[in-house]
């Protein structure tokens, strides 16, 4: 069973950076995709970076360019440096990982798809 911790998330004004951690309670090696989601109030969760075991990586238009989902398998860390931050990018942040292959495309509409393995968030606040 894979549980996370998940940190890094804080209150920044637009055009700042936040990097978020993901402590993952084992290692890897049976994990094959894993995921930053985010839900902003009133709107369903969307899947905004995915990443599987061979490091390839997928980032969702919205965030192209100013995010980058990246893993330090020596530390069972996953991360989402996040930068340029803009007001809509407000929401709780989610890391999630799954046993099987990521899915063919960024996941929305609050589908989970694959991913079984949940953290319990981290809040992120942008403001003007």
């Amino acid at each position: 069973h894979v549980l996370f911790v998940e940190s890094g998330g804080g209150s920044v004004q637009a055009g700042g950076s936040l990097r978020l951690s993901c402590q993952v309670s084992q290692a890897f090696s049976n994990v094959y995709c894993m995921g930053w989601f985010r839900q902003a109030p009133g709107k369903e969760r969307e899947e905004v970076a995915q990443l599987d075991m061979i490091g390839t990586t997928t980032h969702a238009a919205s965030v192209r360019g100013r995010f980058a989902i990246s893993r330090a398998p020596a530390k069972n860390m996953l991360y989402l440096q996040m930068n340029s931050l803009q007001p809509g990018d407000t929401a709780m942040y989610y890391c999630a990982a799954s046993h099987y292959t990521c899915p063919a495309s960024l996941l929305n509409g609050g589908q989970h798809g694959p991913f079984v393995y949940w953290g319990q968030g981290t809040q992120v606040t942008v403001s003007l």
